[in-house]
């Protein structure tokens, strides 16, 4: 499946044990944009979603799997929407499945705001081992590893 090529991409996500989700949704960004822009959720946001690394190491790490790329902007998230509600010059937006109702909700409140709704560009989850979806909550529990293989108890 081909995609026309965007000038600005947004993507974002908590990116805590970033693993092969991870990369599959950062590899289709820079796949379709010429320009990336990452959010990563701050510690305040993100915590929601439990024991997570903190936000510096966590864009560390995101700097590190980029190291040999330069089009891109690593931002903090405070909010679900960060900058694509504001960022007119954004033309799509990259997500998996479980933050799809966010990208629909961003392009709600840009269309209130007059703005150009985002393409949306919706990746499949990449599954374990045992077919469930790799995730960042199944690699701090010990139940996988951040490829997806099961960790025998």
């Amino acid at each position: 499946m081909t995609f026309k090529k965007y000038n600005k991409v947004a993507v974002g996500g908590t990116f805590d044990k970033f693993h092969q989700g991870h990369r599959l949704l950062i590899k289709k960004a820079f796949q379709i944009g010429d320009h990336v822009l990452i959010g990563v959720t701050s510690d305040e946001f993100g915590g929601i979603k439990g024991e997570i690394e903190p936000c510096n190491v966590r864009m560390s790490n995101l700097n590190l799997v980029l190291k040999n790329r330069s089009n891109y902007i690593l931002s903090r998230l405070e909010e679900p929407y960060g900058i694509t509600i504001d960022d007119e010059s954004i033309d799509a937006i990259v997500v998996s499945p479980e933050t799809e109702p966010t990208a629909f909700k961003i392009n709600q409140i840009r269309r209130e705001k007059g703005m150009k709704p985002l393409d949306i560009i919706t990746i499949s989850m990449v599954l374990a081992d045992d077919g469930k979806p790799i995730s960042s909550t199944r690699i701090r529990r010990g139940e996988i590893n951040k490829v997806g293989t099961l960790i025998k108890r």
